[in-house]
């Protein structure tokens, strides 16, 4: 398992609005976690397309538009991962990594002017 892949997961059971049923996610954690770890960290793909939506990132899985719900981002056990689809193609990895920093990471602070 392996950064940016994509690959089927069960994602049940879920409570309240989590993201479940069996689907595409692309995992975002590091490889050198993914080796270590027995869980994964990654982002629900779903064709239910919200493209105002700045939590989320179009992309096209096996031919149809989908998006990476980066909005739903969560670990999960290595043993709910399943098959390999495909792989993120290098511009839209740089986009999600782009996408998760301004979700979850620091804010930019302004620098007061003199």
């Amino acid at each position: 398992m392996n950064r940016y892949e994509i690959r089927w997961a069960r994602l049940d059971p879920v409570q309240g609005s989590e993201i479940g049923k069996i689907r595409p996610v692309v995992i975002v954690s590091l490889d050198s976690l993914n080796e270590r770890l027995d869980t994964v960290t990654v982002c629900p793909l779903t064709s239910r397309l919200h493209p105002h939506w700045r939590c989320r990132l179009a992309i096209e899985c096996e031919g149809k538009a989908t998006e990476i719900a980066v909005d739903h981002i969560r670990g999960v056990s290595k043993s709910r991962i399943g098959p390999l689809l495909e792989k993120l193609s290098e511009k839209d990895a740089k986009s999600l990594r782009r996408l998760i920093t301004e979700l979850y990471g620091e804010p930019r602070v302004r620098k007061a002017e003199s």
